[in-house]
């Protein structure tokens, strides 16, 4: 199976060739400007914190897709590997913002793949969209 030349990076000025679109220092960061829950879903930050402690009580700090626990905080002090509290049913596919039952925790790894597969159908259905 041939495969394309490698481009020059997109950003002006820039020499770097890649497979396609930016190379990797000038790649756009994913969520940038949108860390803000309250911008994002409506709710305060207060409120995200004291759904991921119910949700974290209730799934006793678990993944629940692949089952991993939460690390102790002396194993990440600086809590950068804790689990996330994720959206089982995105909002953009009619999940509820706040529901319990669409609440989970999510470890990176999980969350890696889930946001991909998420992003590949949104992606399809915004290309469905734009033909019929």
């Amino acid at each position: 199976m041939p495969t394309r030349p490698p481009t020059r990076c997109a950003e002006p000025r820039c020499t770097t060739l890649v497979p396609q679109g930016r190379c990797e220092e000038h790649k756009p960061i994913p969520w940038a400007g949108r860390d803000d829950k309250a911008a994002r879903y409506g709710i305060s930050s207060g409120r995200w914190r004291t759904l991921k402690r119910i949700v974290t009580n209730r799934d006793n700090g678990c993944c629940y897709r692949c089952g991993i626990g939460q690390p102790d905080a002396e194993d990440d002090p600086d809590g950068e590997h804790q689990h996330q509290l994720d959206h089982i049913t995105p909002i953009g596919e009619g999940g509820a913002v706040e529901d319990l039952d669409n609440l989970g925790l999510i470890c990176e790894p999980c969350h890696t793949v889930k946001s991909k597969a998420e992003a590949a159908r949104a992606n399809r259905a915004r290309r469905r969209r734009t033909r019929a």
